[in-house]
């Protein structure tokens, strides 16, 4: 099926989250075909700037991964609002700001994206930086000492995203070390192989 009219279809749907329309059939129904009218034409206009197809059999098997992302986000976005207000209204401001790298085992532009943005909308963290060598995100967290709760949505919401984006690692796949050394190989050659963080 062709991307362009799902991806209109999803701009008439963020469009009706955008004008906050009153949920009664009457104005839902007119903000919806406003939303198709102004949404379709665009999603024609750039169709070659993303693939022209899409299975829609694999749109429909990431939906369930996709819920289970936006809630999770959601809930880390709500626990990070409170933790960062803690930190700033506390008498010993206990901020401790940090750099961390965190390398991925996605590896696509779009899925690499979902995550970066993800961590920028979250209180507390920043993208700053991606090092497509090393296949790593470079985030600053006002908390960056307790690397570990820093981490640890990043590689729900990865998990998720593997699904989502129908990466080649999955879920349950180890993180790719990105300072391991390359081993030889019979002919000399070196290949770092899985573990390389592309």
């Amino acid at each position: 099926m062709r991307r362009w009219p799902v991806i209109g279809a999803a701009l008439a749907v963020l469009w009706l989250f955008v004008n906050g329309v009153e949920p009664a059939p009457m104005p839902l129904a007119g903000a919806a075909l406003s939303g198709l009218a102004v949404g379709m034409p665009i999603a024609y206009l750039f169709r070659r700037f993303y693939a022209s197809k899409i299975a829609i059999g694999g749109l429909l098997r990431s939906i369930p991964a996709t819920v289970i992302y936006l809630v999770l986000f959601l809930t880390e976005l709500i626990t990070a609002n409170v933790d960062v207000a803690y930190r700033v209204l506390a008498p010993s401001m206990p901020i401790e700001p940090a750099v961390i790298e965190i390398p991925l085992r996605v590896e696509s532009d779009a899925a690499i994206t979902t995550i970066a943005n993800s961590i920028s909308l979250t209180p507390g963290t920043l993208t700053m930086d991606y090092d497509g060598d090393r296949n790593s995100l470079y985030v600053h967290a006002i908390a960056g000492r307790e690397r570990d709760l820093v981490v640890a949505p990043i590689r729900q919401w990865e998990g998720y995203a593997l699904r989502i984006f129908d990466e080649e690692r999955s879920p349950t796949d180890p993180v790719p070390d990105p300072d391991a050394d390359t081993e030889e190989t019979p002919n000399g050659d070196t290949d770092g192989g899985e573990s390389d963080g592309k």
